[in-house]
């Protein structure tokens, strides 16, 4: 999956990228890794290692459910879909991100 953005991201990113990128419908982890990089204009490159303990951490949060199904290339994959309490929990994050990046950009520009 190419460099991975891993250590770069700050703490909590990762986990809100995958319920953001889960809204749209149920994913298998290649293409939650393939949506993250498309949106992000390839800024953005989420390797295995990353993006599975990931996952395992919102799945056992409740944030996710997952479900063995087929991908678009016939192999057994992962889907993972979000439930409502992640749902929440994305609005919860994002909303505190949002003020993370408000008073970082507030930095750049004052200080």
């Amino acid at each position: 999956m190419g460099e991975s953005q891993g250590s770069d991201l700050l703490p909590g990113t990762l986990l809100m990228m995958i319920l953001q990128t889960l809204r749209a419908g149920p994913l298998h982890g290649y293409a939650i890794a393939k949506r993250i990089k498309e949106c992000s204009k390839g800024g953005l490159v989420i390797e295995e290692g990353s993006l599975y303990p990931a996952l395992n951490r919102v799945l056992v949060k409740g944030w996710v459910r997952a479900e063995w199904g087929i991908s678009e290339n016939n192999r057994k994959a992962r889907f993972y879909q979000l439930t409502a309490e992640g749902r929440k929990q994305l609005k919860k994050e994002s909303g505190a991100f949002d003020q993370l990046m408000r008073s970082i950009q507030l930095v750049m520009r004052n200080a």
